[in-house]
């Protein structure tokens, strides 16, 4: 067997040579004339076998090295690191870019290819079908949801508040979950036997992108299939697939009776669901596999992403007692003494929205993107990208420059005042990406948080457990924390 494997790895590198050598000569050239680290044959800069944490804090040191532009390469795969807003807006601004680079194939036994992770007609034709489940209305519409589900996230806080700390990152993961299950989808996530068995499968699904990322050798798809983590992941994804198909079978029956007894046509609200099954059954090039698609995108993007915001947030609020004091008071004399607050009246929390975006700065739910050259970019910095080069631009990087950022591990939320924000260049600031492919629910995600945070401190004090500067971070889907996220809950006395 060992034997077999040998030959073709011996194998697999000749033919990475050769059409390595193949391939246009100004491709490599251009891609060798960016800084970047020491690269060795065939492994190219991916020569180490790290860890989460310890990649997470490689890329770190290479954005620091090499700033303000660097490339990467193993096989014949070349990427280049992108840290500046100048660099930055030459591909999210121009729609030759929008196909995601290579690493996003490692997504598609799970993603398909959704939203996320498709391109060209395919992507626009599933973008307009999607826009409309995140008009203004219907985010009016979703208010009575997260006032709910942030009840029931209070409450169970409560139960648990005596405790000398709580990991905040279970309790806040089931808020934004059984949110974007209600909301989005137009069902009770609470009542699937096997929605926190997904849960888990999440977290198991980015070990193992993490694990396949830093080994060039498994980027090749017929040595992964041959691989214990290819198996691994087969389970993982059957687990994955399992839940989404469950949940759109049942919401299947229940748009059926809805378009029967005639109270179809009277809801205000289609939940993103319903919208592609409407689509589906009006003949729109959408089938029940392009809806598993989505509907494993946006669960996994609408309560993954919005879940570690806001525990970041609690964690940055924690340490920030003085901040945290004057949302409390901008939340009393905006709401007064009711406990439920309506949507315009989360519009009017100004202060508490520049306290969600520099914990967005600091902490972007999406560390970085990747895409692939479109066309040869000349960059700001004074290189070139050849065409067909894979790019990643580095969020996290660029939202800690001390260029950008006047002393940028502080937490600010005047920066974020209209005078300061015009002064910054438009592509400094991007938790939600831009150009074309931004976020389609940023909308939706800013007002989940603001209902939890609205919920959480009108009832608690937040008191710091861990600190901002001991925080370590793997590399993951998401800005996944190495460890716990731990917040002291402690009750308000006096609850106006």
């Amino acid at each position: 067997m060992y034997l077999i494997l040998l030959v073709i790895l011996i194998a697999v590198i000749i033919f990475y040579q050769i059409r390595r050598r193949k391939r246009h000569d100004e491709f490599w050239k251009y891609v060798m004339a960016i800084p970047g680290p020491k690269g060795y044959p065939l492994l190219g800069t991916n020569n180490v076998l790290h860890t989460p944490e310890s990649l997470f804090e490689r890329d770190r040191k290479r954005g620091r090295e090499y700033f303000p532009i660097y490339k990467m390469w193993s096989l014949d795969f070349a990427s280049v690191g992108l840290m500046i807003p100048e660099d930055i807006e030459l591909v999210l601004n121009n729609s030759k870019h929008i196909n995601k680079s290579i690493i996003y194939d490692f997504l598609h036994s799970w993603l398909g290819s959704g939203l996320l992770t498709s391109g060209g007609t395919k992507w626009h034709k599933r973008r307009k079908i999607l826009t409309p489940a995140f008009h203004f209305n219907i985010l009016q519409e979703f208010i009575e949801i997260l006032n709910r589900e942030t009840q029931i996230l209070v409450d169970n806080l409560s139960k648990i508040c005596d405790q000398p700390y709580v990991n905040v990152v279970k309790p806040i993961t089931e808020y934004t979950l059984f949110s974007i299950g209600e909301t989005s989808l137009g069902v009770q996530l609470r009542e699937y036997s096997n929605c926190f068995q997904y849960k888990q499968s999440v977290y198991d699904f980015g070990e193992s992108f993490t694990y396949r990322a830093v080994r060039p050798w498994l980027w090749i798809s017929f040595i992964y299939k041959l691989s214990n983590s290819y198996q691994k992941d087969k389970k993982t994804v059957k687990t994955l697939h399992d839940f989404s198909m469950s949940v759109i079978k049942e919401r299947q029956k229940s748009f059926a009776q809805d378009k029967s007894n005639g109270s179809y046509s009277e809801r205000k609200r289609l939940a993103l669901l319903d919208l592609m099954l409407q689509a589906y059954e009006n003949g729109a090039d959408i089938d029940i596999e392009g809806i598993r698609e989505e509907v494993d995108t946006f669960v996994f993007e609408g309560h993954d992403t919005t879940s570690l915001s806001l525990c970041y947030t609690l964690m940055v609020l924690a340490n920030e007692q003085k901040i945290q004091e004057e949302i409390y008071e901008e939340i009393i004399s905006v709401v007064g003494d009711s406990s439920i607050p309506t949507y315009n009246e989360l519009g009017e929390l100004k202060f508490m929205e520049r306290c969600i975006k520099e914990s967005l700065r600091l902490y972007p739910s999406v560390p970085l993107i990747g895409r692939i050259a479109g066309e040869e970019i000349n960059t700001k910095s004074g290189y070139t990208i050849p065409k067909g080069c894979n790019i990643t631009i580095l969020f996290y990087d660029l939202h800690r420059l001390p260029e950008i950022w006047e002393n940028p591990e502080k937490f600010d939320p005047d920066r974020f005042l209209p005078d300061n924000v015009a002064k910054r260049h438009p592509f400094a600031y991007l938790p939600f990406s831009a150009g074309s492919r931004n976020c389609i629910g940023q909308r939706f995600a800013l007002l989940e948080l603001k209902a939890a945070l609205f919920g959480i401190l009108r009832n608690f004090k937040l008191v710091p457990v861990d600190k901002p500067e001991d925080m370590k971070y793997k590399t993951d889907l998401v800005l996944r924390p190495a460890g716990e996220i731990r917040v002291k809950f402690v009750p308000r006395l006096i609850n106006i």
